[in-house]
């Protein structure tokens, strides 16, 4: 098991990203490994970690193909249906109503 190389928040060298980092540019890991982590402190619980990709070593984002872009499409369709009443909701129905909102507070009043 070897250990990896962690810096503190703000102190990572140059040429290392995070993921988000990479895609903020336009890059992915690629398969690379990870090579270093990021740790920002926290006051009452443990430190929140970030892992650490090279820059030089990343490749571009692959671009959306069409038939990706009708997936999408379709499952945020799908999210938007409500199962109680079968109606589009027009926003996705969150997880953790389960439905659309008039269906999960029948007697609260639109305004």
């Amino acid at each position: 098991m070897s250990a990896l190389p962690v810096y503190r928040w703000r102190l990572a060298p140059e040429g290392l990203a995070t993921f988000r980092q990479l895609r903020a540019i336009g890059l992915r890991p690629g398969g690379q490994p990870v090579v270093a982590q990021l740790e920002r402190p926290r006051r009452r619980r443990g430190p929140l970690v970030a892992f650490l990709y090279r820059v030089d070593y990343a490749v571009p984002v692959r671009p959306m193909t069409p038939a990706k872009w009708a997936a999408l499409e379709r499952a945020n369709a799908a999210r938007r249906v409500c199962p109680e009443c079968g109606r589009d909701a027009g926003y996705r129905i969150p997880p953790s109503l389960g439905m659309c909102t008039p269906c999960a507070y029948p007697g609260a009043s639109a305004g």
